[in-house]
């Protein structure tokens, strides 16, 4: 699932009178990954990070939205602070529950070789890396950052672009030289579905293959997302599946009835 704060979730997903403090420790039960989304919005506190990853199992991993001011306002150009800014504000406080960065690139953002392999060479790999990126953090930071790892732990990204030119020989290959995952993304055709590897774990996001945002996953939707995450993990690939239809609350029940099918 993309995120679990959704008003129409309350008593169709979540019980009625459920408290909203209580919805990821919910949601997390039934699940075992969810991407967290509101770090695409703004920079999050240390001590939110801390509180999410106490609400979730041990087994539990989130994958983190990176910020939009990085990649829809700034359009990964002069990014080396706000990128240092992110990973100071608190992201390796998720300890060992730290799954891949995801950045999402605007549909208006056409491919740049040059200013991708920019941006992918600011990028840290570890846990080690990322602290040393968050030191480079502006002064506004100063008070409200963490700067510690509790592990030397692998930290890995995955790009979603939403613009037809990265569909691109090219841009496969910066990624598979930077070790970062190509996104496939289900979107009605909206935007480009890249079913490529580019790194040892497979990302997907399923927007809604009729209509986006909202359509849910038949019976036949569902085979085809539960074949190909089965060969990435027959290949030893670690796999994120996350569905975003959650418009008309299809999110979740696709997301453990998938989870169903594979762990059942």
């Amino acid at each position: 699932m993309s995120g679990w704060v959704y008003e129409p979730w309350r008593g169709e997903f979540y019980p009625r009178g459920l408290r909203q403090s209580d919805e990821l420790a919910y949601a997390a039960s039934r699940v075992n990954s969810i991407e967290l989304n509101g770090s695409f919005y703004s920079l999050q506190k240390p001590a939110s990070w801390q509180k999410w990853r106490e609400a979730t199992p041990d087994d539990f991993v989130f994958s983190v939205k990176a910020p939009r001011f990085i990649t829809h306002i700034r359009r990964l150009d002069d990014v080396a602070e706000p990128v240092a800014n992110f990973f100071a504000s608190g992201v390796l406080a998720l300890g060992a529950k730290l799954g891949p960065i995801l950045w999402q690139l605007p549909p208006n953002l056409d491919f740049d070789p040059e200013q991708l392999e920019t941006f992918l060479t600011l990028l840290p790999h570890t846990t080690s890396e990322a602290v040393a990126v968050a030191k480079g953090r502006s002064e506004r930071m100063t008070g409200k950052e963490y700067l510690e790892t509790d592990a030397e732990r692998p930290v890995r990204h995955a790009i979603e672009p939403r613009n037809f030119s990265f569909d691109d020989q090219q841009f496969a290959s910066l990624l598979e030289a930077h070790g970062v995952a190509a996104v496939l993304g289900d979107s009605a055709g909206r935007w480009p579905k890249l079913d490529w590897v580019t790194a040892d774990f497979a990302y997907a996001r399923l927007h809604g293959d009729k209509e986006l945002y909202t359509s849910g996953y038949d019976a036949a939707g569902l085979d085809e997302w539960e074949e190909w995450t089965r060969d990435h993990l027959d290949h030893d690939r670690d796999v994120y599946v996350y569905f975003d239809n959650d418009q008309k609350v299809r999110a979740p029940f696709d997301a453990m009835e998938l989870l169903k099918r594979l762990t059942g």
